[in-house]
């Protein structure tokens, strides 16, 4: 299940021409992509799904989404390193001059 989780802002960034942040979750924080919110600023609390922030909410609302989140144990099942994991995996995989497969395998 893939559910839109409360974060705080904490840091704004610009990479290119897409603006992306650093979001603390209760403690894990996450770099998600805030091209889609404008008027966050640092401080401000933000939900996220799959990496993007979708809108603002006021801190009372996330705390609460927050507690209740930890509670069911989802917090931690939606939190995880998948992302970390995702990239260890794409590492340690063959790596491909083109793209689409169509080429012989690098060693």
């Amino acid at each position: 299940m893939c559910l839109a989780i409360p974060g705080k802002v904490e840091e704004i960034i610009t990479e290119g021409d897409i603006r992306m942040g650093r979001v603390n979750f209760g403690g894990v924080v996450k770099r998600v992509c805030l091209d889609y919110v404008p008027e966050v600023e640092v401080g401000d609390y933000t939900i996220v799904h799959v990496g993007f922030a979708l809108s603002k909410i006021d801190e009372q609302s996330a705390q609460e989404t927050l507690a209740a989140f930890r509670e069911m144990g989802m917090l931690e099942e939606e939190l995880g390193n998948e992302e970390e994991e995702a990239f260890a995996k794409a590492e340690n995989r063959p790596q491909s001059s083109c793209p689409d497969g169509s080429c012989e395998v690098k060693s």
